[in-house]
């Protein structure tokens, strides 16, 4: 009897990733364990399965050395017989369902032993066949239970897949563009390159961020220290950044070190890079040419090994010809550039996200909730503005507001079972300059993006300026210019 050989390792951990092999392309086979006592019917099952279904299959002589199998190694489907030495069917499947093993089990009875197999299926497997064996009936079994749970199996397999490089843990995707991105970190991890990170929110800049300080951790054993540059004013991120001397202003009444000394030997992130105030530029582009800097009120030079990641949600570059962006500061950040993908243009991955978000949500001591068919359509059509942190939170309220084992549409949200409102066609006016129509139009565009985007966070400016992919200061200053109340918000148009 061949034993199963040793594989990746099973995982045990609900987050999903997907990843690929070193050839670089996507792979998911299918694998099953057969646990039969007699070597030439199993050796015989073997081949029909390989040769017949393209499956890769591996066997256990008994049920000591099946359930070793099913812990360590990864498998779609479990077929065994409910006569086994050392461990018994039986006891197989309650041992499965005991410790969560992800498998699929189909038990093989004689015909005497009818009533064993549908206990078994009591006990949680999935179907019995009875000996000797229907061809036919064995493969349309084992198409059947593959089908269900390809989409899950393909999470667990790929994710496993990532696992194997640590970074990547909680990197849920399969889409071509992000895999470059994957590769792309995985080049960059053992340097001290700065980093920039350009992407809409919610497409995960912070993840990615996170990823190539793991990817680093072996270089640079230091911590990972965030800071949203657009969540605080000048006076303030100054002394975020560099710390400041006790007496240094009012308030200042101990010595406070900054985020670039937090992150010594590390990764200092900063988010919302093209927030940063003109006058700030000049001292970040000190800092990164130099690696000295002063705290604020004091004079020493202290110096810092600090590899920097930046990230934003606007394009820089078109800052930069704008004149809001320093054009020294921003080569200096721009060595090597990752722009991620909105969600809208990597479909591939909704599918994806959204089983492992339910994953994520389950219920203590519940299996995950499946999603519908209308309620999966109804994602996949969706355009995604908020990204992935805007699927994440929809699958969130789904989890909670669902009560049945299989979510639909109408537990998605409103936006997702009432049609949008009809719009009123374009005229083109020959009549009117084009600069004016067009200023119209766009004028008409963000007010109303606006306001669907504040009606969604119930007035919450803040959310509201991630989902725009705009600064609070920025949005604060449209909804007085579109004269915006807030408070009305939670009421329809």
């Amino acid at each position: 009897m061949t034993s199963p050989d040793p594989g990746p390792p099973r995982p045990r951990a609900t987050e999903g990733a997907v990843s690929r092999e070193t050839t670089g392309s996507l792979q998911y086979q299918p694998r099953i364990l057969i646990a039969e006592d007699n070597e030439q019917a199993a050796q015989q099952l073997r081949t029909l399965l390989e040769g017949g279904l393209g499956l890769r299959v591996d066997l256990a002589s008994d049920g000591k050395q099946a359930l070793e199998a099913l812990r360590n190694n990864f498998y779609s489907v479990f077929l065994t017989d409910l006569k086994m030495p050392r461990v018994e069917g039986m006891e197989l499947i309650q041992q499965i369902e005991q410790q969560q093993i992800p498998v699929t089990v189909i038990v093989m009875t004689g015909h005497g032993s009818i009533d064993s197999a549908v206990e078994a299926m009591r006990l949680g497997a999935y179907d019995f066949l009875t000996k000797p064996l229907d061809i036919e009936r064995l493969e349309w079994a084992i198409k059947r239970a593959l089908r269900e749970r390809s989409l899950r199996d393909e999470v667990v397999y790929l994710r496993e897949q990532l696992k194997q490089r640590e970074a990547f843990a909680h990197i849920v995707t399969k889409s071509p563009q992000m895999m470059k991105v994957l590769e792309l970190i995985q080049n960059i991890a053992q340097t001290t390159t700065t980093v920039l990170i350009e992407g809409e929110t919610g497409t995960g800049k912070e993840m990615v961020a996170r990823a190539i300080h793991q990817a680093s951790a072996s270089l640079r054993a230091g911590p990972l220290v965030a800071l949203n540059c657009a969540a605080l004013p000048e006076n303030l991120l100054e002394s975020e950044l560099f710390g400041h001397e006790k007496g240094a202003f009012t308030g200042a009444i101990s010595q406070r070190k900054g985020r670039f000394e937090q992150a010594e030997g590390g990764t200092l992130f900063l988010d919302e890079v093209g927030e940063i105030p003109p006058t700030m530029q000049v001292k970040l582009l000190r800092v990164l040419q130099e690696r000295t800097f002063e705290r604020v009120g004091g004079s020493e030079p202290l110096t810092v090994d600090v590899r920097v990641i930046a990230a934003t949600n606007r394009s820089l570059a078109r800052m930069v010809k704008k004149g809001r962006f320093r054009e020294d500061l921003y080569y200096r950040i721009n060595v090597v550039r990752i722009e991620l993908p909105p969600l809208r243009e990597r479909p591939e991955d909704v599918r994806l996200l959204a089983n492992h978000f339910c994953e994520k949500y389950a219920r203590p001591g519940e299996a995950p909730q499946q999603i519908g068919p209308e309620a999966m359509e109804a994602l996949l059509k969706h355009p995604w503005p908020g990204n992935v942190r805007e699927l994440e939170s929809v699958i969130e309220r789904a989890c909670v507001t669902c009560q049945e084992r299989t979510i639909g549409k109408e537990h998605l949200g409103p936006e997702f079972s009432h049609p949008a409102e009809a719009r009123t066609p374009f005229k083109v006016d020959l009549t009117r300059p084009l600069p004016v129509v067009l200023k119209e139009i766009t004028t008409d565009v963000e007010r109303r993006y606006i306001r669907k985007a504040l009606r969604k966070t119930h007035g919450n400016v803040w959310r509201c300026a991630q989902i725009c992919g705009m600064s609070r200061r920025s949005i604060t200053a449209k909804l007085a210019e579109y004269n915006i109340d807030r408070k009305e918000m939670k009421d329809p148009e």
